[in-house]
């Protein structure tokens, strides 16, 4: 068992677990941790818990220490050099002709390089850019392209359904999602429906797709003639969450009569 809490990086939306070893913390606390780019600012979201080791869903960061009054100032100094680096690199982005998106500059704690985020459409050669920037902040500059959704992921923001952006609090890893999904749910082809705040297809299509494919399977296809209580009929229409069929059958009297029967 570890001593965990949750905890949001300094730049990022989504919480981490962390190691918080034998430090007594609370939610609302700041702590420096490492992670892959050396060592960052984050704040604790939830009071600690603990959990066995084989329920991790990833390694968990570890924490270095309690932020302190020097840690607070140097990260408000680091702030404004992250405020002065986007400024600049946005500027000479537009001088090198870069078609190209700066989403974010970071700064990790340690000092250690500059970090800028961009989209574009396609590959960039930045090569220039990266030398341009070295000169001017004499200290190792990275440049990472990312998509649309790690660039909402990043901002953060609310989806449609009310709650957090997924990409900006749990989700760890974005899985393909299709048109199929969409309709597969019998969900309006209207985009701005079934699109998240990136423009793309909602993440969360995935999340009910396994239980509407198997549902499916166990129900009649639509124009299909079944055998129901009241006798011979035609499939129009299914309703998959309610395990129901709606059929059209011909009476006696030659009219048609439609009906809803559930699948046994």
């Amino acid at each position: 068992m570890r001593n965990l809490v949750n905890i949001q990086l300094h730049g990022q939306s989504r919480y981490y677990q962390a190691d918080a070893h034998d430090l007594t913390l609370q939610q609302g606390d700041s702590v420096i941790v490492e992670d892959e780019n050396g060592q960052a600012f984050a704040q604790v979201m939830d009071p600690p818990y603990q959990l066995p080791s084989n329920i991790y869903q990833e390694e968990p960061l570890s924490i270095i220490r309690e932020a302190c009054e020097e840690d607070f100032k140097h990260f408000a100094d680091n702030n404004i050099q992250e405020k002065e680096a986007l400024a600049i690199a946005k500027e000479r982005i537009a001088s090198h002709n870069l078609e190209m998106n700066l989403v974010s500059a970071y700064v990790p704690f340690d000092n250690n390089k500059l970090l800028f985020y961009f989209t574009a459409d396609g590959r960039i050669d930045f090569r220039e850019l990266v030398r341009d920037l070295a000169s001017i902040f004499h200290t190792r500059i990275e440049l990472r392209q990312i998509g649309v959704r790690d660039e909402a992921g990043m901002i953060g923001g609310l989806g449609v359904c009310g709650r957090e952006l997924c990409c900006a609090s749990f989700l760890q890893g974005f899985q393909p999602v299709s048109i199929r999904m969409a309709k597969d749910q019998n969900l309006s082809m209207n985009p701005s429906k079934i699109s998240g705040s990136c423009g793309r297809l909602l993440c969360c299509l995935n999340y009910e797709q396994e239980f509407y494919e198997s549902a499916r399977k166990q129900m009649p296809r639509i124009g299909k003639s079944v055998e129901t209580p009241d006798g011979l009929a035609t499939v129009t229409e299914i309703n998959l969450l309610q395990q129901t069929v709606r059929v059209k059958m011909t009476m006696e009297d030659d009219t048609i009569d439609v009906r809803e029967f559930p699948v046994k």
